[in-house]
């Protein structure tokens, strides 16, 4: 008899545990653009390199991460995420304003929301506990006060990138680092973060104007193709181009003293993982998290270079 009753016990506790157990299990979804460029591979490498350490460190979290090439695609992604029973979303849109009512469906659930990068044009802070992002203003001032006291006089084409929020915030911040200067800006056309793109509208630059001092470009992925036609036009004029991101080949032509590429400006793709470690210690340590995080826009030079290159990484 005492047998069999501890037999019961043993399994009733089990059985209680394996309940609690359960319950302690977690799920984070991560909903971000696919790699259709350079920065969107390294936020895809960041965020599962970031899901795996997580997972490791909590036994019963489960992360998960889906990858969407557009808006449309992205709001059936986090739908998809919904019925999966998330705790949280960690969230990259690919276009903000289009995803806004599909964000507020999860969070109108109570579901911790982090969003990184891209805001809406509401700045609607109801859609989410906690944002992370690049300083997308400072990218572009930064990159601005460096033409501004390197070259006052410069004549600048500009490549921006798609037309969305953070393209206006970048833009508006070079305009504001080129204040007060001599440099005239001749022309500014987009090239959506795509270096094919860029190529094309650099050679329209260079087919309409006969002299350019120095080209910025809102992205390092851009600058590739804004390279590739400066070399095939065979064009001396052009003193420098200035990008931004952080990629690995332009701080490695940083770090190298590329004539072209004396500086880069940083917006680490990492950011995903950050949000993702945020949202993990609210879940787990119940540590106050909620509010907004603005990573710096560091000016990469051939003096700090090597703190920012990372070789393995893919972008």
């Amino acid at each position: 008899m005492r047998k069999t009753l501890f037999s019961l016990a043993v399994v009733t506790a089990a059985l209680l545990a394996g309940v609690a157990h359960s319950a302690d299990k977690k799920t984070i979804g991560v909903s971000i653009p696919a790699a259709d460029h350079g920065w969107t591979s390294g936020v895809v490498f960041h965020a599962e390199r970031v899901a795996k350490l997580l997972m490791a460190e909590h036994p019963d979290l489960t992360v998960i991460v889906k990858t969407s090439p557009d808006a449309a695609s992205q709001a059936n992604a986090v739908q998809d995420l919904a019925t999966q029973g998330m705790d949280a979303l960690v969230i990259l849109p690919s276009d903000p304003d289009p995803l806004v009512n599909a964000i507020k469906e999860v969070k109108d659930k109570g579901t911790f929301v982090a969003l990184v990068d891209r805001a809406p044009s509401t700045n609607d802070n109801s859609v989410r506990d906690i944002y992370v992002a690049g300083n997308n203003p400072a990218l572009g001032e930064v990159a601005g006060k460096y033409i501004k006291d390197t070259t006052p006089d410069a004549q600048v084409v500009v490549i921006r990138g798609l037309p969305i929020p953070i393209d206006q915030q970048r833009q508006d911040g070079f305009d504001k680092g080129i204040a007060g200067s001599n440099v005239k800006v001749l022309d500014r056309q987009f090239g959506n973060w795509n270096r094919d793109d860029a190529f094309k509208v650099m050679q329209d630059y260079l087919t309409k104007y006969p002299k350019i001092d120095v080209v910025w470009c809102q992205d390092d992925d851009m600058a590739v193709g804004v390279l590739q036609a400066i070399e095939q036009a065979k064009r001396t004029d052009i003193k420098y181009v200035v990008a931004g991101a952080g990629s690995k080949d332009m701080v490695k032509k940083v770090m190298d003293g590329d004539k072209l590429i004396p500086v880069d400006v940083l917006y680490p793709p990492a950011m995903v993982g950050t949000a993702m470690e945020l949202t993990a210690a609210s879940l787990y340590d119940q540590v106050p998290v909620r509010g907004t995080y603005i990573l710096d826009a560091t000016l990469v030079t051939k003096d700090n270079a090597k703190d920012f290159y990372f070789p393995d990484s893919p972008f």
